[in-house]
């Protein structure tokens, strides 16, 4: 039996393997029952990841905005 990085399994939950790999690791996961509980656990993670969402925070905004004015007035002149 194969070892399955998590790696590998994080390819396959992508749909990044290739045919054969994604045949193999579909065999080793109906037959291994840890390596289904490692790919729960990284389909679990994998969700989370993405409904995180993110925004910057004020402060850096406006350091953008008042480097922006600064350069448009150094142009400019």
């Amino acid at each position: 039996m194969h070892n399955y990085s998590p790696e590998d399994l994080i390819l396959y939950l992508y749909k990044e393997t290739s045919p054969d790999a994604t045949a193999a690791i579909e065999k080793a996961l109906e037959e291994d029952w840890t390596l289904r509980e490692k790919l729960a656990v990284l389909k679990t993670s994998m969700e989370r990841l993405n409904s995180i969402t993110v925004s910057p925070r004020t402060e850096v905004i406006l350091n953008v905005l008042r480097h922006a004015r600064t350069e448009k007035k150094v142009s400019s002149q």
